[in-house]
């Protein structure tokens, strides 16, 4: 055995040492495994929470748009009878002015009104 050439035993205790090398490689390999599996997992999850908020919020901005546009036709309809309003008023002023006696009263250019001043133009 002292030719140089190795003992049986020592290979006998090489394999061994070879295959807990092997084992260990094997469990941490299978520990890795578990950890990819595990971030994974939680990073799917977070993907859905990420996503299902998104989605909230998307909704919650669409109703928000169609509320307001609700009010803006809501507005412009009452801008639309609020002009027909104005003018029909206006035609209303127009044709009072045209028969009215205080505007053709010469007393009207008095800076404080007088009660019997206005009474005297109205007729009788």
């Amino acid at each position: 055995m002292s030719c140089g050439a190795p003992a049986a035993g020592s290979a006998v205790l090489r394999s061994a040492e070879g295959g807990q090398q092997r084992a260990a490689s094997v469990f941490q390999s299978h520990e890795e495994d578990d950890k990819k599996v595990r971030r994974r997992e939680k990073n799917r999850v977070a993907a859905q929470r990420s996503r299902k908020k998104q989605t909230q919020k998307a909704d919650k901005l669409h109703e928000e748009y169609e509320s307001l546009e609700q009010e803006n036709t809501s507005l412009k309809k009452e801008i639309g009878k609020l002009t027909d309003e104005m003018k029909h008023l206006s035609e209303v002023l127009k044709d009072h002015e045209k028969i009215c006696p205080l505007l053709h009263c010469t007393m009207n250019f008095v800076t404080v009104p007088r009660p019997d001043a206005l009474s005297s133009c109205l007729p009788r």
